[in-house]
């Protein structure tokens, strides 16, 4: 069964660029390390301090593998402490979804 993992963000509004350099930093991190990723969204109009992201595996045993990996990856670690350090994302919540099917 396929999981998807759904994280909501909640940024500082006014660092949001910095936010959008640390999702485009995922986009090449995520499918080396065996994520699936389907993409980051930015505010666009509206709220502007809430985005998302959604990676699918092929199970919960492979997201764990691939957060080990994650972890492991020096590129991945720089992102990481690229957030930390400038602080732009306030909050962070995941969920773990299957997509419905017949």
């Amino acid at each position: 069964m396929t999981v998807t993992v759904f994280i909501r963000y909640t940024l500082d509004p006014f660092k949001r660029a910095m936010f959008e350099q640390y999702s485009k930093n995922w986009l090449t991190i995520i499918p080396k390390c065996g994520g699936d990723l389907i993409g980051y969204w930015m505010p666009h109009e509206g709220t502007n301090n809430v985005a998302f992201a959604l990676i699918s595996f092929d199970s919960l045993a492979a997201y764990e593998s691939y957060r080990a990996r994650l972890r492991a990856d020096s590129e991945g670690a720089a992102n990481f402490g690229f957030a930390e350090e400038n602080k732009f994302i306030l909050a962070e919540e995941r969920s773990f979804l299957r997509k419905v099917v017949a």
